[in-house]
């Protein structure tokens, strides 16, 4: 992999984690429930991206 690539990977692990920020703070501040468990089941698919892309680091660097 790239340098290049590396860097994508990262920039990446920073967008999801920003996004991840921003359900949660919405979460935070709603009173509907219907909102509230659509935005934690998107929090929830934000964490697993973020997951792969750090395994997908992790894997690298232990080459």
């Amino acid at each position: 992999m790239t340098q290049k690539e590396l860097s994508y990977i990262e920039d990446a692990i920073g967008h999801e984690k920003n996004i991840i920020s921003i359900l949660n703070d919405g979460i935070e501040k709603l009173e509907n429930e219907d909102l509230i468990n659509f935005l934690e089941n998107e929090v929830n698919e934000h964490t697993s991206r973020q997951e792969k892309l750090v395994s997908m680091l992790e894997v690298k660097s232990n080459e």
